[in-house]
This record gives C-alpha cells, structure tokens and sequence, in this order.
C-alpha cells in the first residue's frame, strides 16, 4: 500500500474537509482500492434489498463475528430465544424453560419444529453447535462469551474434551444448560448467534462446505439460496418454518455496501429498501433536508475507541497510551466529523445501558483540550520522544467514508502532539482480522453490544478471552474483579465491582474510548415493521413491504 505523506492541517480544517467530503469534493489519498458497481434484483411486493456494509467471511454460526454476517445468519437460524421486532429476547426454538433453585441449571423444551430439509430440529443439535463451539479445532473466535457454560473455557483451551461442557440432551425435546454461576443476562444471551443450532446430520456429512448454497439447512424464517462473493447473497423463505404464515418477505437480497456514499445513491434510486448502518457522517445533514423520514437516528449501544497492541513497542508505554489519549479532541470529532448526535466518549461502557452506574471515566474529562495537549507533549518527552525524535507509527482502520475521515482528525491531533501518522486502511472484514491476529500497532475498533450487561464490554479484556482481546491487555487485578463479578449474587455488588473493573482499565489505558454510537440508517418509506432499537437489529421476518408508498 502507498505511503500517504502528512500534510498540516488545522481542527478548521478538518471540519473544512468534511464539509468537502459530503459532496465528493475531497479525494483522501489512504490507498486503492476498487469498488464494484451492484445491480439489485427487480424491486417487487415480496423482495427486499439490503445493503449490508461487508462481505461476509463466512455464514457458519460457530465462526461469524461481525453484524454484517449476523444480519444474514440470523435470518436463517433460530436460538433458543429469539429476537423480536424491538430486538427483545422472546420464545425461539425454545417453547419455554425452567431454572434450578441455585439459579445454574437451565432446561429448554425445544418447540416441535424442522429443519428446511424437514428432519426434526432436537436438543442434540444444540448440544452439538455448542459443543463444536467449544472444540479448539473450530478456531471460534466468540467462544469466550460463553465461559458462564461449565467447562467451556476449559474445553476452548484444550484441557477436557468438548463433550464435557455442560450441555446435555436429556430426549429429543429437552436441552439442559448447566453453568458455573448465576447468569442474569441468559435470556439474552440464549438469541446470541454462538447459540444458534447447526444441523448435525449435514455438517457431518458436508464438513466446512455445509454453509454452501446446495447443502445448508436452516430452523429459521430464511434459507441461503445464493451466495455470489462481493456482489449479492439472496435468501428465500423457509418453507418449513414453523412461524412461516407470519413471515411477509419471499426473498431477502444482502449486499455489501463499503462505498457507503454509492449505496446512498442508491436507495435514493430505489434499488436498495434498506441501508443499516451506512451513513457517511458528512451526509446526514443533507439527508435531514432531503430525506427525512427515510433517515433514522437513534441511541446505539456502540462504543467507537483508539486499540492499542501492548506487544508492539512503545505502546506498552502507560506515558505513551495515555498520550494519545489525551490529545484526541473527542468533542470535535462528535460536533464536527460524525454530526449525527453522537456523544464523547470518556469510559468504555454507553452511559445508557440499563442497570449501570456513569462512574468511570478517563480521569481528565474536564481538563480544558490546551492543558490535555501539553499533557499529552509532556509524557511523549517523558517517553523519549520529541521534535527530533517524533513518534511514529501506523494507525490501521477500516475503508469506509466514516472511518477515513476519523483516522483524518487522528491524524491530524496526534501531529499536533508531535506524533507522526500513517493511515493504513482496509475493508472492515480485513480490519478485525487483522485485530484478531494482533497485527497493528494503534488501530480503530468498536463494540456493538451482544447483550445489555456491562459484562458484554468488560470480558473483551480478561486475560482469558483469546484473541477477542485485541490488545492483548493482562492485568491479574482487572482479571480478579471481573472474576468476582461473577460470582456476586447481590446485584449491586456486581455493578460495583463491574465498575471498578472498568476505571482500572481506563486508568491503565488499555483502549482510548472516543465516542458512543448513533444508529445512522435509512429506511424506504415502503418499509413497514421498522423499529428502531439501542443494538440496531432488524430481522426480516418482521418486515414487510408496501410498493405503493411513495418516497418523497
């Protein structure tokens, strides 16, 4: 990739550039890359378009992890618990369950229902995804968000076989769940795609080549029945859902959409009924004016933070981290780059996730930016570095409108601070492979929430979590106390602990958070059953569509 050389730019201009961006006046030299030109299926009463941000990676429920593959996988497959139009937890596969008097014993009544190929779905098919879940072959990059399930971690690590976690099927109507402690956000968790069934009689028979058009079978709404790389994945409606009558949409075309301003176009030419997520920050003014209703804006349990690599020197430099920290002017990246109501972010965990406390916070959240910025110059200089000897490094971030135009700013603060930056960007899928295998130095990253708990956030840290834990970040105290959150059965004992969890973080600056999340979506007036909520999911089998609506 070509070097992109730095150029001086002041915070107006950065706003200038912006502004620029919005009509295609500006051309950011961050490297090439080709985008090609989709052509949507012919917009009918039964056929919905979605532009999806990325090519998926894969469709295997045990491996995907971005919201781009989920939106797919989760119309094909049902948990125990599902989502509803709200994105609230309700009855799935599940017909309903009970709970041990302790509070770790959960059993499952698996509803009367087939897979699309019309053998019967049982708990063995569950126990068998979990279990191939919790098999280090697998390589499951989620698996850490289910450690609460006896001796996964254990399994995951390669210390007891997989058939000893604690997944039984007691018949082929009964799922019994055991856990190590109390799991107050479960329900949640039970419509989590690492809980998604996997049809055992054709993965055996199929191996890794069991998610191809031709083989795959699914329990729920939607069925893959295309799959052409970069250009469109098509799913159609599962005859043998059991819900089937309340499913509205025939065919459900996904695309990828990473030149989000071309996707823009074209939704507004009516080729695409829905864009999720994929509203470059320096069009929503335009879009307020000019397609209001179609535009939605809502709080989105998203937090967008700098990732430091703790192996690659000098980011193991507390001075270092917290320099970079510092020098980020979050209220000018919320005000003037990304516009759509964004909020600064000075803690890792969104201030409006139900049940937890607004405590944490970056320690100098109320210095003025002056005295952060010589803060910030002070430390490098502590750290060794300074006029004649800058600190220089690559920050690594995704290919999008959006976050080019946020590594900009960076860009442009940190030189501010005497620091010089390359912008290495690449598409998003790239960009978290990337994270996984450790391979940046400071990069962009961000966390949707799985569930509303502040543990969804905090494990992503833990010693044990894998290679979720991007930064590789280790602190047997912060271990500790997320450990003993676990355990603390008096709820407000948990939150306590939980929140001093995060404040060793941010003190140790293992992340710098920058903002939390608007959901930035547009919806075809010829869409009916839209309903906003904070972890934007939109499962199709909610929608349906109305072709007479006329957008204006």
């Amino acid at each position: 990739m070509a070097d992109r050389k730095h150029s001086k730019l002041t915070r107006r201009t950065i706003v200038a550039a912006g502004a620029a961006a919005a009509t295609g006046a500006l051309a950011l030299s961050f490297g090439g890359s080709s985008s090609k030109t989709f052509t949507p299926s012919t917009a009918g009463p039964g056929t919905l378009n979605r532009g999806n941000g990325a090519e998926p990676d894969t469709l295997d429920p045990n491996k995907i992890q971005g919201d781009w593959e989920n939106n797919i996988v989760c119309d094909m497959f049902l948990g125990l618990m599902t989502e509803d139009a709200a994105a609230m937890p309700i009855p799935g596969a599940a017909e309903s369950y009970s709970v041990s008097p302790d509070g770790l014993v959960y059993t499952f009544k698996i509803r009367d229902h087939q897979w699309s190929d019309g053998t019967p779905v049982t708990a063995h098919d569950f126990v068998y995804s979990l279990r191939r879940m919790g098999n280090p072959k697998t390589a499951a990059q989620y698996v850490p968000i289910l450690y609460p399930i006896r001796n996964m971690q254990q399994a995951a690590e390669g210390k007891v076989s997989p058939d000893q976690i604690g997944a039984r099927a007691v018949d082929d109507a009964t799922l019994e769940l055991s856990f190590i402690y109390q799991v107050p956000y479960l329900m949640q968790l039970a419509m989590h795609q690492t809980m998604l069934p996997i049809p055992a009689h054709v993965v055996e028979k199929y191996g890794d080549d069991w998610t191809q058009p031709q083989n795959i079978v699914t329990n729920g709404p939607y069925v893959l029945k295309e799959w052409i790389a970069n250009d469109h994945i098509r799913l159609a409606k599962n005859p043998n859902f059991y819900a089937r009558d309340t499913v509205a949409i025939e065919h459900v075309f996904y695309y990828p959409t990473q030149d989000e301003s071309a996707a823009i176009k074209r939704f507004r030419g009516g080729e695409f009924d829905l864009l999720t997520d994929s509203v470059p920050p320096q069009q929503i003014g335009w879009l307020e004016r000019v397609m209001p209703r179609e535009l939605r804006l809502s709080p989105f349990l998203l937090t967008q933070y700098v990732q430091f690599n703790f192996k690659r020197k000098p980011f193991d430099d507390l001075r270092v981290r917290r320099a970079l920290s510092l020098a980020i002017d979050r209220e000018i990246i919320c005000q003037k780059v990304m516009r759509g109501g964004e909020t600064p972010a000075y803690a890792l965990i969104p201030p409006y996730l139900p049940g937890y406390p607004a405590g944490p916070q970056l320690r100098f959240k109320s210095m003025p930016m002056a005295e952060r910025s010589a803060k910030a110059k002070w430390l490098l200089a502590q750290a060794g570095y300074g006029p004649g000897n800058p600190l220089r490094f690559d920050f690594n971030t995704m290919n999008t409108t959006e976050a080019k135009i946020v590594a900009l700013a960076f860009q442009e603060m940190w030189h501010e601070v005497g620091c010089e930056v390359r912008i290495m960007p690449s598409d998003s899928q790239l960009q978290y492979d990337l994270l996984r295998k450790q391979q940046f130095s400071v990069a962009w990253a961000g966390w949707i929430a799985d569930y509303s708990d502040a543990k969804d956030y905090l494990f992503l840290f833990q010693s044990s979590t894998g290679d979720m834990n991007y930064g590789t970040y280790i602190d047997p105290q912060y271990d500790a106390l997320v450990e003993k959150s676990d355990y603390a059965e008096n709820p407000a004992a948990r939150t306590l602990l939980l929140a001093q969890a995060e404040q060793l973080l941010l003190d140790d600056a293992a992340i710098a958070p920058v903002f939390f999340g608007v959901t930035r979506n547009l919806v075809s007036l010829q869409v009916k059953g839209w309903v906003e909520n904070p972890i934007n999911f939109h499962r199709t089998r909610w929608l349906s569509l109305d072709r007479d609506a006329v957008n204006v």
